[in-house]
């Protein structure tokens, strides 16, 4: 864990210095009653809406919601069981969505996805900048968001995020606190890197 003031951010093992920002960043289950404001939100898409895209195209979209909004509600149950035990409590939920095709000729972008995942990651490190806590799922109804978001065939969802501040762990559910508490882990670089 890192200082008393930021007692609940679990710290990377390192092999080489990275940027604070990188290091602090990581994906809590345990937020705080803190709310957001529509502006802090529209801070961070500010961020994912200057990442790198093919042609320039920009293929992500956004469908957010704060806390204590229907909005919020019919995100939370489009996600799986396993996330609403713990998302219930996040200040914002963030659908990140992309277009299948380029807009200017209605081709199929084979690099959306990897698009999207850049938008997203700016969005992400400039919520870590203002001490929001991001915590990206995979685990969701896609059909049952596909519905309740009306989305068109172009559109696909890439990931739904839980937004807010540190809360504590003692908060969760007893088998969620351990493994808020476990060690960060990593593949090694030689596992994942080859030179030629």
């Amino acid at each position: 864990m890192i200082g008393t003031a930021e007692q609940h951010i679990k710290a990377p093992s390192l092999d080489f210095d990275i940027h604070p920002l990188l290091q602090k960043r990581w994906s809590p289950l345990a937020f705080s009653e803190e709310r957001m404001s529509e502006e802090q939100l529209q801070e961070l898409f500010e961020a994912a809406r200057w990442a790198a895209s093919a042609n320039n195209e920009q293929p992500w979209q956004y469908v957010y919601a704060l806390r204590g909004t229907d909005g919020f509600n019919q995100i939370w149950e489009g996600l799986l069981p396993g996330n609403q035990i713990w998302a219930n409590s996040a200040a914002a939920l963030v659908v990140s969505l992309y277009r299948k095709n380029f807009q200017r000729n209605d081709q199929p972008n084979p690099w959306a996805m990897h698009d999207v995942g850049m938008a997203n990651a700016q969005l992400v490190l400039q919520a870590t900048h203002r001490d929001i806590y991001t915590h990206m799922m995979a685990g969701f109804d896609r059909n049952k968001l596909h519905q309740t978001l009306a989305l068109d065939g172009q559109a696909e969802i890439m990931a739904v995020m839980a937004l807010g501040y540190l809360g504590e762990d003692t908060d969760l559910p007893e088998k969620y606190q351990a493994r808020e508490r476990s060690k960060r882990q990593r593949l090694s670089i030689h596992e994942f890197t080859k030179a030629l």
